[in-house]
């Protein structure tokens, strides 16, 4: 029987393990039968079973006590809830392979996030169709695949994990009437905001957000119509393609750039916590997982979560251009977050 390359996938990620020198050489081929046994029992798994299966559990327990010291198993019990509250109310959820269902949720240990619902949720659940190869025809063969979705609030807590920032306002949509100015003055970054009450129009302006930084200092993302205009334009180069039928290239962008004739707000957001870490290191989100600003609706060909040895997530292409950024807003609203004292408390955004 030929192994899939996510049955190689799956036996890849004990490497380390079975490399290491502590080990004697039965035992590394023990390891490395298991894995491929995992491997080929993922393949044949229903989505829906995967979550609850004896020997994911102990991954995700293991993978969890092992970055996070304690608490594997209470976390593996709530995250499997919210995982298959998802699966169960989302028809194509169930469709996607049990190895992609399996990565998507070893992810959330593997970064101690949580799938918890709300509208301030760190992470959600999506499907995307990923071309896997061709077949004997030479015919390209799809397959649909779950990925962790990781919201903007999701990045905020991610980032306040690896001790990139010690605190994030709720980022703010500023609509058409709304007192809004920023730049620099005397080398320091302004934003000057006053929300109009009630609201004058829904026509969404700008939206800015302010991070203080792990040492106090303050940093700001301001995003302008102009700017995600420019971003839509890039969009719309990334998924143009050539009609079949016709030969038309046809040219669409992100569904999320016109909902009900501008931008989808939390799009924005995301957008716009995005650009304020473009000068910052770029976190490790996992094999199962993406950026939800980063998500563009078109598949692009290629894409395979889980493709044999090389276990580098693709960075998704975007041109990066100069960002504006301004200081404190005198906003009492924020978000602090704090790492050690998160624990069970998901409300954190």
């Amino acid at each position: 029987m030929t192994i899939r390359p996510d049955s190689v996938m799956v036996a890849h990620q004990l490497k380390v393990v079975v490399q290491s020198k502590l080990y004697y050489k039965p035992f590394k081929l023990l390891i490395m039968s298991n894995a491929i046994s995992l491997a080929k029992e993922l393949q044949q798994m229903k989505a829906i079973d995967v979550i609850r299966n004896e020997r994911v559990r102990s991954q995700f327990i293991s993978v969890y006590n092992s970055i996070w010291k304690e608490g594997g198993e209470n976390v593996y019990e709530r995250e499997a809830i919210y995982f298959n509250q998802q699966l169960r109310d989302k028809d194509e959820l169930r469709l996607c392979s049990g190895t992609s269902i399996f990565y998507a949720f070893i992810d959330l240990a593997v970064k101690g996030i949580t799938l918890a619902p709300g509208a301030q949720a760190l992470c959600y659940l999506l499907t995307r169709n990923c071309k896997v190869g061709v077949d004997s025809n030479g015919k390209e063969v799809w397959e649909k695949v779950c990925s962790l979705a990781i919201s903007g609030y999701g990045e905020l807590a991610l980032r306040a994990k690896v001790g990139q920032i010690r605190h994030a306002d709720n980022p703010v949509i500023v609509y058409d009437g709304d007192s809004f100015e920023y730049g620099e003055k005397n080398g320091v970054k302004i934003v000057n905001y006053m929300s109009a009450f009630p609201r004058k129009s829904d026509r969404i302006v700008a939206c800015f957000v302010k991070i203080t930084r792990a040492d106090g200092s303050i940093d700001y993302s301001v995003m302008t119509e102009t700017d995600w205009k420019r971003l839509q334009g890039y969009s719309e180069k990334q998924n143009s393609y050539k009609d079949r039928r016709t030969g038309e290239t046809v040219v669409k962008s992100n569904a999320l750039y016109n909902i009900n004739g501008q931008i989808d707000t939390g799009f924005l957001i995301a957008k716009c916590i995005k650009h304020a870490f473009k000068t910052y290191p770029k976190i490790n989100i996992g094999k199962g997982s993406v950026m939800e600003s980063d998500i563009i609706e078109t598949p692009q060909g290629g894409f395979d979560p889980y493709s044999g040895i090389d276990t580098t997530q693709p960075e998704p292409q975007e041109k990066q251009e100069e960002q504006h950024f301004a200081p404190q807003p005198d906003m009492s609203a924020g978000v602090t977050i704090d790492p050690a004292s998160q624990g069970d408390n998901d409300d954190t955004f």
